[in-house]
Protein backbone atom coordinates (compact mmCIF):
# COMPACT_ATOMS: atom_id res chain seq x y z
CA UNK A 1 0.00 0.00 0.00
CA UNK A 2 1.22 3.55 -0.96
CA UNK A 3 2.08 5.16 2.65
CA UNK A 4 2.76 8.28 0.85
CA UNK A 5 6.03 8.32 2.61
CA UNK A 6 7.05 12.61 1.46
CA UNK A 7 3.52 13.65 3.39
CA UNK A 8 4.21 11.55 6.26
CA UNK A 9 8.16 13.16 6.24
CA UNK A 10 6.03 16.59 6.53
CA UNK A 11 3.95 15.72 8.89
CA UNK A 12 6.64 14.75 11.46
CA UNK A 13 8.02 17.63 11.15
CA UNK A 14 5.11 19.29 12.37
CA UNK A 15 4.93 16.36 15.43
CA UNK A 16 8.66 17.83 16.17
CA UNK A 17 7.02 21.47 16.01
CA UNK A 18 3.94 20.64 18.30
CA UNK A 19 6.66 18.53 20.72
CA UNK A 20 8.49 22.00 20.60
CA UNK A 21 5.53 23.92 22.01
CA UNK A 22 4.05 21.89 24.74
CA UNK A 23 8.06 22.04 26.20
CA UNK A 24 7.91 25.79 25.62
CA UNK A 25 4.03 25.72 27.36
CA UNK A 26 5.54 24.43 30.44
CA UNK A 27 8.47 27.03 30.73
CA UNK A 28 7.44 29.29 33.95
CA UNK A 29 9.21 32.56 31.82
CA UNK A 30 6.81 31.79 28.50
CA UNK A 31 3.68 31.37 30.94
CA UNK A 32 4.88 34.77 32.71
CA UNK A 33 4.87 36.15 28.94
CA UNK A 34 1.06 36.75 28.18
CA UNK A 35 1.59 37.78 24.35
CA UNK A 36 4.04 34.88 23.76
CA UNK A 37 1.75 32.25 25.72
CA UNK A 38 -1.29 33.34 23.56
CA UNK A 39 1.11 32.81 20.48
CA UNK A 40 2.30 29.66 21.38
CA UNK A 41 -1.08 27.97 22.20
CA UNK A 42 -2.84 29.42 18.99
CA UNK A 43 -0.19 27.87 17.12
CA UNK A 44 -0.48 24.93 19.25
CA UNK A 45 -4.41 24.73 18.53
CA UNK A 46 -3.74 24.73 14.83
CA UNK A 47 -1.39 21.86 14.78
CA UNK A 48 -3.52 19.45 16.78
CA UNK A 49 -5.76 18.12 13.83
CA UNK A 50 -2.61 16.98 11.64
CA UNK A 51 -1.03 15.68 15.02
CA UNK A 52 -3.60 13.43 15.99
CA UNK A 53 -4.13 12.33 11.97
CA UNK A 54 -0.25 11.58 12.63
CA UNK A 55 -0.92 9.36 15.59
CA UNK A 56 -4.26 7.75 14.43
CA UNK A 57 -2.19 6.76 10.95
CA UNK A 58 0.49 5.06 12.61
CA UNK A 59 -1.54 3.06 14.79
CA UNK A 60 -3.44 2.31 11.62
CA UNK A 61 -0.44 1.18 10.24
CA UNK A 62 0.80 -1.07 13.15
CA UNK A 63 -2.45 -2.71 12.84
CA UNK A 64 -2.55 -3.42 9.05
CA UNK A 65 1.55 -4.35 9.55
CA UNK A 66 -0.20 -7.57 12.20
CA UNK A 67 -2.71 -8.51 9.65
CA UNK A 68 -0.87 -8.97 6.95
CA UNK A 69 1.31 -11.22 9.51
CA UNK A 70 -1.87 -13.26 10.53
CA UNK A 71 -2.37 -13.40 6.75
CA UNK A 72 1.20 -14.98 5.78
CA UNK A 73 0.76 -17.42 9.19
CA UNK A 74 -2.73 -18.44 8.60
CA UNK A 75 -2.71 -18.66 4.45
CA UNK A 76 -5.18 -21.52 3.33
CA UNK A 77 -7.05 -21.87 6.96
CA UNK A 78 -10.45 -20.32 7.94
CA UNK A 79 -8.68 -17.15 9.75
CA UNK A 80 -7.18 -16.06 6.39
CA UNK A 81 -10.28 -14.97 5.56
CA UNK A 82 -11.18 -13.00 8.07
CA UNK A 83 -7.71 -11.42 8.27
CA UNK A 84 -7.77 -11.09 4.76
CA UNK A 85 -11.06 -9.18 5.12
CA UNK A 86 -9.07 -6.92 8.24
CA UNK A 87 -6.49 -6.00 5.82
CA UNK A 88 -9.00 -4.59 3.22
CA UNK A 89 -10.73 -2.63 5.79
CA UNK A 90 -7.54 -0.96 7.39
CA UNK A 91 -6.56 -0.35 4.13
CA UNK A 92 -10.00 1.89 3.17
CA UNK A 93 -9.45 3.63 6.44
CA UNK A 94 -5.84 4.05 5.77
CA UNK A 95 -6.75 5.79 2.33
CA UNK A 96 -9.26 7.82 3.45
CA UNK A 97 -7.10 9.16 6.43
CA UNK A 98 -4.24 10.07 3.98
CA UNK A 99 -6.61 11.95 1.83
CA UNK A 100 -7.51 14.14 5.13
CA UNK A 101 -3.81 14.35 5.88
CA UNK A 102 -3.43 15.71 2.37
CA UNK A 103 -6.37 18.57 3.13
CA UNK A 104 -4.61 19.26 6.44
CA UNK A 105 -1.18 20.24 4.91
CA UNK A 106 -3.17 22.55 2.41
CA UNK A 107 -1.96 26.64 3.65
CA UNK A 108 -4.74 27.71 5.03
CA UNK A 109 -6.21 31.17 3.66
CA UNK A 110 -5.95 33.20 6.68
CA UNK A 111 -9.06 35.20 5.45
CA UNK A 112 -11.50 32.24 4.94
CA UNK A 113 -13.50 33.00 8.03
CA UNK A 114 -14.11 36.45 7.29
CA UNK A 115 -17.43 38.24 6.45
CA UNK A 116 -17.49 38.91 2.46
CA UNK A 117 -19.12 42.02 0.54
CA UNK A 118 -20.20 40.40 -2.69
CA UNK A 119 -20.45 43.08 -5.87
CA UNK A 120 -23.13 42.08 -8.24
CA UNK A 121 -22.92 44.51 -11.38
CA UNK A 122 -24.91 43.62 -14.51
CA UNK A 123 -22.70 43.31 -17.80
CA UNK A 124 -23.57 42.70 -21.70
CA UNK A 125 -27.49 42.23 -22.27
CA UNK A 126 -30.03 45.21 -21.25
CA UNK A 127 -32.69 44.59 -18.99
CA UNK A 128 -31.82 41.33 -19.01
CA UNK A 129 -28.67 41.45 -17.53
CA UNK A 130 -30.30 43.23 -14.64
CA UNK A 131 -32.62 40.58 -13.67
CA UNK A 132 -30.02 37.70 -13.77
CA UNK A 133 -27.96 40.06 -12.05
CA UNK A 134 -31.48 39.89 -9.79
CA UNK A 135 -31.37 36.04 -9.83
CA UNK A 136 -27.59 36.13 -8.28
CA UNK A 137 -28.29 38.44 -5.21
CA UNK A 138 -30.96 35.95 -4.89
CA UNK A 139 -29.49 33.13 -5.29
CA UNK A 140 -26.38 34.25 -2.91
CA UNK A 141 -28.80 35.27 -0.47
CA UNK A 142 -30.89 32.07 -0.13
CA UNK A 143 -27.68 29.82 0.25
CA UNK A 144 -26.12 32.33 2.95
CA UNK A 145 -29.89 31.77 4.88
CA UNK A 146 -29.36 28.53 4.59
CA UNK A 147 -26.58 28.65 6.54
CA UNK A 148 -28.12 31.07 8.79
CA UNK A 149 -25.67 33.96 7.94
CA UNK A 150 -27.09 37.32 8.21
CA UNK A 151 -27.20 39.31 4.92
CA UNK A 152 -27.69 42.81 4.04
CA UNK A 153 -27.61 44.77 0.88
CA UNK A 154 -25.69 48.24 1.61
CA UNK A 155 -25.62 49.97 -1.53
CA UNK A 156 -27.73 49.19 -4.79
CA UNK A 157 -28.70 50.77 -8.11
CA UNK A 158 -31.86 49.32 -9.61
CA UNK A 159 -33.23 48.71 -13.18
CA UNK A 160 -36.94 49.56 -14.08
CA UNK A 161 -37.70 46.23 -14.15
CA UNK A 162 -37.00 44.77 -11.21
CA UNK A 163 -33.53 43.95 -12.09
CA UNK A 164 -30.01 45.97 -11.14
CA UNK A 165 -27.50 47.97 -12.82
CA UNK A 166 -25.31 47.05 -9.50
CA UNK A 167 -25.92 45.69 -5.94
CA UNK A 168 -23.29 44.73 -3.14
CA UNK A 169 -24.75 42.31 -0.48
CA UNK A 170 -22.53 42.10 2.96
CA UNK A 171 -22.80 38.53 4.45
CA UNK A 172 -21.98 37.94 8.10
CA UNK A 173 -20.79 34.37 9.38
CA UNK A 174 -17.92 32.30 10.27
CA UNK A 175 -16.47 31.02 6.89
CA UNK A 176 -18.06 33.30 4.46
CA UNK A 177 -15.23 33.71 2.85
CA UNK A 178 -13.99 30.39 2.30
CA UNK A 179 -17.51 29.62 0.81
CA UNK A 180 -18.03 33.03 -1.56
CA UNK A 181 -14.33 33.76 -2.49
CA UNK A 182 -14.67 30.99 -6.13
CA UNK A 183 -17.53 33.24 -7.48
CA UNK A 184 -15.30 36.07 -8.83
CA UNK A 185 -15.60 36.57 -12.47
CA UNK A 186 -18.29 36.44 -15.12
CA UNK A 187 -21.65 34.70 -14.86
CA UNK A 188 -23.33 33.81 -18.46
CA UNK A 189 -26.89 32.99 -18.83
CA UNK A 190 -29.19 31.85 -21.68
CA UNK A 191 -32.91 31.97 -21.66
CA UNK A 192 -35.56 33.85 -23.07
CA UNK A 193 -36.11 37.23 -21.61
CA UNK A 194 -39.77 37.60 -20.56
CA UNK A 195 -40.01 40.29 -23.17
CA UNK A 196 -38.88 38.15 -26.10
CA UNK A 197 -42.35 37.64 -27.99
CA UNK A 198 -40.64 35.22 -30.43
CA UNK A 199 -39.11 32.43 -27.85
CA UNK A 200 -35.56 33.26 -28.73
CA UNK A 201 -32.72 32.58 -26.52
CA UNK A 202 -30.67 35.32 -25.40
CA UNK A 203 -26.99 35.25 -23.79
CA UNK A 204 -26.62 37.45 -21.03
CA UNK A 205 -23.86 38.02 -18.66
CA UNK A 206 -23.10 39.56 -14.79
CA UNK A 207 -19.79 39.90 -13.43
CA UNK A 208 -19.45 39.44 -9.54
CA UNK A 209 -17.13 40.34 -7.35
CA UNK A 210 -16.29 38.71 -3.59
CA UNK A 211 -14.20 40.82 -1.54
CA UNK A 212 -13.58 39.39 2.40
CA UNK A 213 -14.04 42.32 4.92
CA UNK A 214 -10.93 44.06 5.71
CA UNK A 215 -9.07 44.58 9.39
CA UNK A 216 -8.49 48.35 9.72
CA UNK A 217 -4.77 47.58 10.54
CA UNK A 218 -4.45 46.11 6.98
CA UNK A 219 -5.51 49.17 4.77
CA UNK A 220 -5.64 52.39 6.43
CA UNK A 221 -7.44 55.22 5.02
CA UNK A 222 -6.08 58.77 5.28
CA UNK A 223 -9.58 61.32 5.78
CA UNK A 224 -7.26 63.45 3.45
CA UNK A 225 -7.93 61.20 0.34
CA UNK A 226 -11.62 60.85 0.83
CA UNK A 227 -14.20 62.81 -0.02
CA UNK A 228 -17.65 63.05 1.88
CA UNK A 229 -20.63 64.21 1.43
CA UNK A 230 -24.27 63.53 2.76
CA UNK A 231 -27.27 63.20 0.46
CA UNK A 232 -30.61 62.07 1.22
CA UNK A 233 -31.40 58.68 1.61
CA UNK A 234 -34.43 57.54 -1.14
CA UNK A 235 -37.22 56.49 1.43
CA UNK A 236 -40.41 55.06 0.65
CA UNK A 237 -42.11 58.78 0.32
CA UNK A 238 -45.05 59.95 2.12
CA UNK A 239 -45.12 60.24 6.24
CA UNK A 240 -42.07 57.67 6.02
CA UNK A 241 -39.88 60.18 3.93
CA UNK A 242 -36.63 60.75 5.46
CA UNK A 243 -36.40 64.33 6.33
CA UNK A 244 -32.10 64.49 7.35
CA UNK A 245 -29.54 63.93 5.03
CA UNK A 246 -28.21 60.09 6.41
CA UNK A 247 -27.04 58.60 3.28
CA UNK A 248 -22.93 58.85 3.12
CA UNK A 249 -21.67 59.20 -0.55
CA UNK A 250 -18.13 58.46 -0.30
CA UNK A 251 -14.87 59.28 -2.64
CA UNK A 252 -11.43 57.75 -2.39
CA UNK A 253 -9.43 60.03 -5.06
CA UNK A 254 -6.44 58.61 -5.44
CA UNK A 255 -8.32 55.85 -6.96
CA UNK A 256 -11.82 56.97 -7.68
CA UNK A 257 -13.54 54.21 -5.78
CA UNK A 258 -17.12 55.84 -4.68
CA UNK A 259 -19.98 54.34 -2.70
CA UNK A 260 -22.72 55.29 -1.54
CA UNK A 261 -24.46 53.79 1.06
CA UNK A 262 -28.12 54.25 2.90
CA UNK A 263 -28.65 50.74 4.52
CA UNK A 264 -28.14 52.12 7.94
CA UNK A 265 -30.16 54.65 9.91
CA UNK A 266 -27.54 57.30 10.76
CA UNK A 267 -25.10 59.06 8.65
CA UNK A 268 -22.34 58.17 10.84
CA UNK A 269 -23.08 54.36 10.63
CA UNK A 270 -23.59 54.86 6.17
CA UNK A 271 -19.66 56.71 6.51
CA UNK A 272 -18.30 53.78 8.47
CA UNK A 273 -19.75 50.86 6.52
CA UNK A 274 -18.87 53.13 2.94
CA UNK A 275 -14.96 53.03 4.09
CA UNK A 276 -15.02 49.40 5.31
CA UNK A 277 -15.97 49.02 1.76
CA UNK A 278 -13.17 51.22 0.15
CA UNK A 279 -10.57 48.92 2.47
CA UNK A 280 -11.98 45.81 1.08
CA UNK A 281 -11.72 46.86 -2.36
CA UNK A 282 -8.35 48.61 -2.12
CA UNK A 283 -7.54 44.94 -0.37
CA UNK A 284 -8.89 43.50 -3.49
CA UNK A 285 -6.60 45.37 -6.26
CA UNK A 286 -3.73 45.25 -3.98
CA UNK A 287 -3.72 40.99 -3.48
CA UNK A 288 -4.71 41.36 -7.40
CA UNK A 289 -1.59 42.70 -7.58
CA UNK A 290 -0.30 40.26 -6.18
CA UNK A 291 -1.82 37.46 -7.47
CA UNK A 292 -1.50 38.24 -11.13
CA UNK A 293 2.85 37.96 -10.53
CA UNK A 294 1.79 34.03 -9.07
CA UNK A 295 -0.83 33.19 -11.79
CA UNK A 296 2.14 33.31 -14.65
CA UNK A 297 3.30 30.18 -12.83
CA UNK A 298 0.44 28.42 -12.78
CA UNK A 299 -1.35 26.50 -15.49
CA UNK A 300 -4.96 26.54 -13.84
CA UNK A 301 -6.62 28.83 -12.07
CA UNK A 302 -9.21 28.58 -9.35
CA UNK A 303 -11.40 31.42 -8.71
CA UNK A 304 -8.76 33.75 -9.81
CA UNK A 305 -10.87 36.57 -10.20
CA UNK A 306 -10.17 37.72 -13.36
CA UNK A 307 -13.58 39.73 -15.04
CA UNK A 308 -12.44 38.68 -18.66
CA UNK A 309 -13.14 35.09 -17.90
CA UNK A 310 -16.40 33.22 -18.17
CA UNK A 311 -16.60 31.23 -15.16
CA UNK A 312 -20.08 29.65 -15.33
CA UNK A 313 -22.77 29.25 -17.33
CA UNK A 314 -26.88 28.91 -16.12
CA UNK A 315 -28.64 27.37 -19.31
CA UNK A 316 -32.73 27.96 -18.78
CA UNK A 317 -33.83 25.31 -21.45
CA UNK A 318 -31.38 22.40 -20.72
CA UNK A 319 -31.79 23.06 -17.06
CA UNK A 320 -27.96 22.70 -16.78
CA UNK A 321 -25.37 24.84 -14.54
CA UNK A 322 -21.68 24.59 -16.27
CA UNK A 323 -18.60 25.85 -14.02
CA UNK A 324 -15.87 25.98 -16.25
CA UNK A 325 -13.24 25.96 -14.69
CA UNK A 326 -13.58 22.37 -13.17
CA UNK A 327 -15.92 21.26 -15.64
CA UNK A 328 -18.39 20.26 -13.09
CA UNK A 329 -22.11 20.21 -14.41
CA UNK A 330 -24.96 20.32 -12.52
CA UNK A 331 -28.85 19.33 -14.90
CA UNK A 332 -30.69 20.43 -12.04
CA UNK A 333 -31.03 24.41 -12.43
CA UNK A 334 -34.03 26.03 -10.46
CA UNK A 335 -32.41 24.54 -7.40
CA UNK A 336 -29.04 25.76 -7.85
CA UNK A 337 -30.85 29.33 -8.29
CA UNK A 338 -32.50 28.86 -4.99
CA UNK A 339 -29.13 28.50 -3.71
CA UNK A 340 -27.82 24.87 -3.86
CA UNK A 341 -24.41 26.03 -4.72
CA UNK A 342 -21.96 23.65 -2.41
CA UNK A 343 -21.42 21.14 -5.11
CA UNK A 344 -19.80 23.90 -7.01
CA UNK A 345 -18.19 25.28 -3.85
CA UNK A 346 -16.79 21.82 -2.72
CA UNK A 347 -15.25 20.90 -6.41
CA UNK A 348 -13.96 24.10 -6.35
CA UNK A 349 -12.44 24.21 -3.06
CA UNK A 350 -10.70 20.42 -3.93
CA UNK A 351 -9.64 21.89 -7.32
CA UNK A 352 -8.01 24.39 -5.42
CA UNK A 353 -6.82 22.32 -2.53
CA UNK A 354 -5.16 20.21 -4.93
CA UNK A 355 -3.10 22.83 -6.96
CA UNK A 356 -1.84 24.47 -3.65
CA UNK A 357 -1.10 20.92 -2.65
CA UNK A 358 0.59 20.19 -5.96
CA UNK A 359 2.66 23.38 -4.86
CA UNK A 360 3.74 21.80 -1.87
CA UNK A 361 5.96 18.84 -3.36
CA UNK A 362 2.76 16.27 -1.88
CA UNK A 363 1.75 13.54 -4.05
Amino acid sequence: MNTANGMLDKIAKVVERYEEIEQQLANPMVLADHSRLTDLAQERSELIPLVEAYQEHARLSHELTGAHELLELEDGTELAELATAEVDHLEEQLSRLEQRMRSLLVPKDPRDDRNVYIEIRAGTGGDEAGLFAADLLRMYTRYAEGRNWKTQIVDENRTGVGGYKEVILRVQGKGAYSRFKFESGVHRVQRVPTTESQGRIHTSAATVAVMPEVDDVEITLDERDLEITAEFSAGPGGQHMQKNATAARIVHKPSGIMVKIQSERSLTQNKRLGMAIIQARLQETEEAKQDAAIAADRKAQVGSGDRSEKIRTYNYPQSRVTDHRVGFTSYNLPVVIDGDLDPFFDALTIADEAEKLAATGVD
